[in-house]
């Protein structure tokens, strides 16, 4: 069986590094550029970095701090947060981002990503879909960092963005996110089972068997994950850590046995 990227995803807000749970209850845990040094000694996959309050405040993510984290990172890494536009794409990979995550200006606005599309490639392009279930269990996209409840239809929306020029799909529970319950793989499928480019899994992780879950019952390309890799032991005390690929690669080796 295949080796998935495994991606530590970490959020962003006032500058610094937090974490949620079901998008609330915002924890600071420390300096993001201390964590992208952590991360090259432990040689991740690749990074993804998201400003949670950009969309809201009506601001790009802070392009100094994303400077900075280039300057630092030895790895690939995505950056997504507040992108409206053409140039805010062109300036974050002109910084030395490998991709973009675009989320609440997709769904209000799905032309754009064709437009991004037509103008970087489909490579550079990750559509990031925060959803949750309702109170009739439906799942339900979300935008503006879960505050506000979209119109679009899920598997009708995923289509559109990869017809639109997508590279990639990246499905968030928020029902899931800092749980470390485990992801969830029906979300998950009935995404990747809906489109043909690659879909990220994210929110829930807690085990390493989770990251396997996600792929072989949910069929993800890849996974991310953010309380996983920042917290240790059932008190969740904050430890930047990272298995090593050795371990996922015997993790998904025993998959195929």
């Amino acid at each position: 069986m295949f080796r998935p990227r495994i991606i530590p995803t970490l959020l962003l807000q006032n500058n610094g590094l937090v974490k949620s749970e079901k998008f609330k209850n915002h924890r600071y845990i420390g300096d993001p550029i201390n964590a992208v040094n952590l991360f090259n000694q432990l040689k991740v996959d690749e990074l993804c970095f998201l400003d949670i309050e950009a969309t809201n405040e009506k601001r790009l993510m802070d392009l100094d701090l994303l400077r900075r984290i280039a300057d630092e990172a030895s790895m690939p890494f995505a950056a997504g947060g507040g992108i409206r536009s053409i140039e805010d794409i062109r300036d974050i990979i002109h910084i030395g981002a490998e991709k973009v995550i675009i989320s609440s200006a997709a769904v209000k606005n799905p032309a754009f990503i064709k437009q991004a599309a037509a103008e970087f490639g489909s490579s550079t392009l990750s559509v990031c879909v925060d959803v949750k279930k309702n109170f009739f269990g439906k799942y339900k996209i979300f935008i503006h960092n879960g505050r506000k409840q979209a119109d679009a239809d899920l598997l009708s929306f995923v289509r559109q963005m990869e017809a639109n020029g997508a590279g990639e799909i990246i499905i968030n529970s928020i029902d899931g996110d800092g749980t470390m319950q485990g992801f969830d793989t029906e979300l998950i499928k009935s995404v990747s089972e809906a489109v043909t480019i690659p879909v990220v899994a994210m929110g829930g992780a807690g085990k390493m068997e989770d990251f396997r879950d996600a792929v072989t019952s949910g069929y993800a390309s890849a996974v991310a994950a953010g309380s996983f890799f920042i917290y240790k032991g059932v008190r969740r005390a904050v430890l930047i850590n990272y298995p090593g690929s050795e371990n996922f690669d015997k993790l998904f080796e025993q998959q195929s046995l």
